[in-house]
């Protein structure tokens, strides 16, 4: 066992966890943040994306123990005050999801490249989305809702 301590969301917790237990273990499983999502269990999918020090890591290649000491954003700490984030509202307006599975691991993820390109072009969006899989919308649409969220 090994005592983790991390800023989730804006609150410091502390987890007595398995040396084994990975990011998204710990905040499923014993912070009950259940917006992150496990789909592949290869690291393939993105569905598992936070936010960890500011940068889109996919949560179910990390040790929660190498995140120690480390301040991590979920799809639950994205809205203020019952706002919606920026990238939340134009993933709605513009109907990028379906199923809604990948959708937090697609904002996080968009939220990160959109940081990175501030006014990302279609290909460029397309390219960094990558490490995403939506098996349902064929892309067209988070692309919009990214392109949105880059204007506003």
């Amino acid at each position: 066992m090994v005592s983790v301590t991390l800023t989730v969301n804006g609150e410091a917790v502390t987890r007595e966890v398995e040396d084994r237990t990975l990011l998204v273990q710990l905040l499923r499983e014993h912070l009950g943040l259940t917006g992150t999502h496990v789909g592949c269990d290869t690291s393939q999918c993105g569905a598992c994306v936070v936010h960890v020090d500011g940068q889109s890591v996919k949560s179910c290649t990390l040790l929660a123990a190498q995140a120690d000491g480390s301040e991590v954003v979920t799809i639950e700490g994205l809205a203020k005050d019952g706002a919606l984030h920026p990238m939340q509202q134009a993933f709605m307006d513009n109907h990028g999801l379906q199923c809604g599975f990948c959708t937090p691991g697609m904002v996080m993820s968009a939220i990160d490249l959109l940081k990175r390109h501030p006014k990302p072009d279609e290909a460029t969006i397309r390219r960094e989305l990558e490490g995403n899989f939506c098996r349902c919308t064929g892309y067209h649409n988070i692309v919009k809702a990214i392109q949105q969220a880059a204007q506003a």
